[in-house]
């Protein structure tokens, strides 16, 4: 490295300090101290003096982004083991837990009362105030170094103020809202947050771990006594001193009967919560009463987790069918023995793909393990017991639906027989026809089956091309239902690119991406004549995306369809933004609930856009407002929790009248 220039060293470690200070009151503490933009300038000097000089801290946010893959993991022995905790379902198995203590040990009854994380558990090792090791749990003892992933995750310090030996432990999540953002622009979707936590953090690529934004939570000092801490607060509170995100929710109880109020409370409330727990874990405040307790053959006995009601079952998978989605994509689905589970009986549950089925190692006939959270679809989560007569599931070789040959592309199974296989099609045309692309509201899947098996539709432009009075007299289609059906494709002829460029089903080309590309390129025109060069270039979408958009617009099929849509009147309006600088909306990011009576959701959510407001269908803690109108879901109760703006119809109306 070359001599560096004192005063050069001096700006870049002010420069660290000063960026890493704004970075943990941005994401830990959620109480931003500069603009997005001043961030960003802080950081790019910072580039361009650690290029000049060559001389990059540890504790560096530029070493925050990914470094190379990794060959494989190497095994650690933990310093100190990460035990699993006893579990209770029940409040009277709290008290259970603390009557059998009680006999044992005659402690302090004060307890904590923290959330039970449900993400991936490691452990950070820190020397002289430096990060120098992470590690997951593993079996407790031995666990895999993921130090170079763990790096990039942006609520891990890389340095803390306190120079003593500090082993930290806690939990790596995904937040259900960075899930929902991850997915706009993925070309393959990621089930659940805990998955898409534990698959960024095991991975060679620190890229892709970086590329998930990750959280951690730290809950725990795995030698407190070293370092002179006697209590779980005192714990709590040297985590939050030395820039750690330790979740706010930490009760201190006297009386163990208010531990079954405070289960209540989380429990009704931890739906809205923008990541997943899935119990509470208690703990005898006091340390050296939970190491006089000890421990029994598996736990310590001063800790115990409560869990919810179970998100996880298991049962017998029937047999395995296979769905074929609009890009030819075939899907496994498990058909299962119906179980209860979470308040509804479930019948079936997703698998990824083929490699899927290998890994997890399912078979008809076994009994696997079934999960569902936060009211989404089911997913097979692994086998737990085979059987003599299990059967070994194939891939199906041929479409179930047309019969033509099927190929793997990477690790997903394909039709290839993209204008032939009739569920693709109809796959197609719902997209098409769907609310937020032409938004053809009388035009359901139903409708479309029966309208492609009795005369053949099955192309965008044969649905403005085909007489609908042949319709008239026909079974259940009256001449007012058929003019709907006219009077709502005429309506949808006058269409926003972006909802246009949504509806053609481009591979990977999500709403975000829609609009993003809508806001670039300002016509259909420009937008049908993108470059894969500057495509690439454009946030949200990468080389895959960009590969996707173009192959499309220059598939002969494809583009004589966009044709022939024009020729049938379709026309998709030019993008306009009347974004000003003292927009009330610019910058801001806003959810609509409930039902206005003013306008259309889809209107108010383009009119907001227009303004320079970004639209998300999740509240956090970032949302600028909460729009609400009549008949509100449960997005209003988060927004209240969570105490972002509310605003109702009549003034948000106002609003825009000042705009």
């Amino acid at each position: 490295m070359q001599k560096i220039d004192k005063s050069l060293k001096d700006k870049i470690d002010a420069l660290v300090d000063e960026i890493n200070k704004h970075s943990y009151n941005y994401y830990s503490l959620d109480n931003p101290t500069i603009s997005d933009k001043e961030w960003d300038a802080l950081y790019s000097k910072l580039l361009e003096l650690e290029k000049q000089t060559e001389y990059v801290r540890n504790d560096s946010p530029s070493n925050k982004v990914g470094g190379d893959v990794l060959d494989g993991f190497e095994k650690v022995k933990h310093e100190f083991n990460l035990f699993s905790l006893d579990k209770a379902q029940t409040f009277a198995e709290i008290v259970e837990w603390n009557t059998r203590n009680k006999k044992i040990h005659n402690f302090d009854e004060t307890y904590s009362v923290e959330y039970k994380f449900d993400g991936l558990s490691i452990s950070l090792v820190y020397d002289d105030g430096s990060l120098i090791q992470a590690a997951t749990r593993g079996n407790g003892s031995i666990g895999e170094d993921v130090t170079a992933q763990v790096k990039t995750i942006r609520t891990v310090p890389l340095s803390i103020s306190d120079k003593s030996h500090v082993v930290v432990q806690g939990e790596v999540v995904m937040k259900r809202s960075e899930l929902e953002k991850y997915n706009e622009t993925a070309p393959e979707k990621l089930k659940n947050p805990r998955n898409a936590a534990a698959g960024g953090l095991r991975n060679l690529d620190p890229k892709v771990t970086a590329s998930r934004h990750l959280d951690f939570f730290a809950y725990n000092i795995a030698n407190p006594s070293e370092i002179g801490i006697k209590t779980q607060k005192e714990i709590n509170d040297f985590l939050k001193k030395n820039g750690f995100l330790v979740e706010k929710f930490f009760e201190l109880v006297t009386n163990i009967d208010d531990i079954q109020k405070i289960i209540d409370m989380v429990d009704e409330k931890r739906k809205n919560f923008d990541f997943d727990i899935d119990g509470l874990v208690i703990k005898i405040n006091n340390i050296a009463d939970r190491t006089e307790l000890g421990f029994t053959a598996k736990f310590p006995r001063g800790m115990l987790a409560f869990k919810f009601e179970a998100e996880e079952v298991t049962t017998i998978l029937k047999k395995i069918t296979w769905q074929v989605g609009r890009t030819g994509k075939l899907t496994p689905v498990a058909e299962l023995e119906p179980v209860e589970l979470a308040g509804a009986t479930i019948k079936r549950a997703t698998l990824n793909n083929f490699d899927d089925i290998k890994r997890k190692g399912v078979k008809e006939g076994a009994r696997v393990l079934i999960r569902r959270s936060n009211e989404v679809i089911p997913e097979v989560l692994g086998t737990v017991e085979y059987h003599e007569t299990d059967k070994q599931v194939e891939f199906p070789r041929n479409c179930p639906v047309c019969g033509a040959e099927t190929l793997f592309d990477g690790v997903h199974l394909f039709c290839p027989n993209h204008r032939g296989c009739k569920k693709q099609a109809i796959e197609r045309l719902t997209h098409f026809a769907s609310r937020n692309a032409m938004n053809i509201g009388s035009l359901s899947r139903k409708t479309i089956e029966w309208l492609m098996e009795n005369f053949d539709i099955k192309s965008f432009s044969d649905l403005y091309t085909f007489d609908y009075s042949r319709l008239v007299g026909l079974p259940g289609f009256g001449e007012k239902k058929v003019q709907n059906f006219v009077d709502s494709l005429e309506k949808s002829k006058n269409v926003d690119l972006a909802n246009f460029a949504f509806s053609l089903g481009i591979d990977s080309v999500g709403e975000r991406t829609a609009k993003v590309l809508a806001k670039k390129y300002k016509t259909l025109e420009n937008l049908r004549n993108a470059k894969f060069d500057e495509l690439v270039l454009m946030d949200d979408v990468g080389a895959v995306i960009a590969n996707d958009i173009v192959t499309y617009f220059a598939d002969p099929y494809y583009s004589g369809e966009i044709d022939k849509l024009l020729c049938c009147g379709v026309r998709v309006q030019e993008t306009t933004t009347n974004q000003t600088s003292n927009s009330l909306f610019s910058g801001g990011k806003f959810v609509l609930t409930g039902t206005l009576e003013s306008m259309g959701r889809n209107e108010a959510s383009k009119m907001i856009e227009a303004l320079g407001g970004e639209m998300s269908s999740s509240v956090s803690k970032n949302t600028t407002a909460v729009i609400v109108g009549e008949n509100p879901g449960s997005k209003f109760d988060k927004a209240v929790a969570l105490g972002v703006r509310v605003i109702y119809e009549p003034e948000f109306m106002e609003m825009l009248g000042k705009n």
